[in-house]
């Protein structure tokens, strides 16, 4: 049964409002003051919180104040009573996090009314999340085995190799050995470190008390980073004659090593998901308000559902190829620029081109070049 808790110090129009939930088939609960409606909120968890504004001690702001503070009840669709409503206090509530407003005396269909837009908006909430949820554990659950699969296996058969033909392998056999050992290591540990940032960056997004760990700085020439980058990459998978490099300099509002990731991860799927021979081009464009380095690439590109999809970590089209990675590297880049108030952006057209724009905002006292 839905449980709607009514917040109101006037015994009249309190009870009122029960009696008529209860008759319209809804559970109601009701408290005669801001602190006792708390209590009630978090130990009943109500599906709809009735509240007047006007209560003496814990007016009704400060009863929406003291619940967004907490997990179980900052959620729960919150409508404001109120006798003397202005369109600044309506602003103001709203702006505060209230889902409606009543002025008092609202009529029985304006009081239902309400309350079934509220709980239809928060049903639809609730399930479009537990949807992208169940996208993203779909997703991880399919390609995490995979993932790790493919360096261990390397890795495994490697060592298995190395001790068949220990006592008669040349030095440059076990030279060779060792670098598959090495470079799968290497490709294992990125992954889980990209996991365990995901994750991160995903406990970030949602709790506010964890943003207060967001790592703050600035970054300086970005351009010899970004060229550092791009040129490391490019020789690990001999792309050295595709690349084109064309950026100029900025003090950019984002940690170096953030910088470094985002970059990281968008050059590396522009030389991933290309054919060598292609050429994949490294751009800036800054202006007085940000700082955008376009990558561009003539790979296999994206559908609109897939950039779409760029929020949260999806692997594109996994039955088709092989590569590992892009979904998780595209949703760290997109999280990074998020969280330091930058965007990240992408225009593709399938097996044509494919241009991702990384925008970072501008540190104090940038001088653009």
């Amino acid at each position: 049964m839905t449980t709607i808790l009514v917040i109101d110090d006037d015994a009249s129009v309190r009870e009122s409002l029960k009696d008529l939930l209860e008759i319209e088939g809804f559970q109601a609960i009701a408290a005669s003051n801001g602190a006792s409606g708390v209590l009630m909120a978090e130990q009943h968890a109500p599906n709809v919180i009735l509240c007047d504004l006007q209560m003496p001690e814990m007016d009704g702001y400060q009863v929406l104040h003291t619940l967004q503070q907490n997990p179980i009840t900052a959620t729960i669709p919150f409508i404001f009573l109120t006798a003397n409503a202005t369109q600044s206090s309506v602003r103001h509530g709203m702006t505060q996090g209230a889902d409606d407003y009543l002025i008092k005396p609202c009529t029985t269909e304006q009081l239902l009314a309400a309350i079934a837009a509220r709980l239809a908006k928060h049903t639809a909430l609730q399930t479009q999340s537990a949807k992208e949820l169940n996208n993203l554990r779909s997703s991880i659950s399919l390609s995490l085995p995979h993932e790790f699969r493919t360096p261990l296996t390397a890795i495994l058969t490697s060592a298995e190799l190395l001790c068949d033909i220990a006592d008669e392998a040349t030095p440059e056999e076990i030279l060779e050995i060792a670098q598959t050992i090495q470079s799968g290591t290497k490709k294992l540990y990125r992954l889980v470190q990209n996991f365990l940032l995901y994750t991160k960056l995903e406990l970030i997004l949602r709790d506010q008390e964890q943003s207060q760990t967001l790592p703050l700085g600035e970054t300086y020439e970005p351009c010899n980073l970004i060229i550092e980058i791009a040129m490391k990459l490019a020789q690990q998978r001999d792309r050295a004659a595709d690349l084109q490099v064309d950026l100029s300099n900025a003090i950019l509002a984002c940690p170096h090593f953030e910088v470094e990731k985002v970059m990281t991860e968008l050059i590396d799927n522009a030389f991933k998901f290309s054919e060598k021979g292609t050429p994949v081009q490294i751009l800036s464009h800054p202006n007085h308000r940000a700082y955008q380095v376009d990558i561009i690439n003539q790979g296999r590109g994206m559908t609109t559902a897939q950039i779409a999809s760029i929020g949260a970590y999806v692997q594109f089209e996994r039955q088709y190829y092989e590569q590992q990675g892009v979904g998780l590297g595209l949703a760290i880049a997109h999280r990074l620029l998020t969280l330091y108030g930058g965007q990240l952006m992408i225009e593709s057209v399938p097996n044509q081109l494919t241009c991702v724009k990384a925008i970072f905002p501008l540190g104090q006292g940038q001088d653009l070049e």
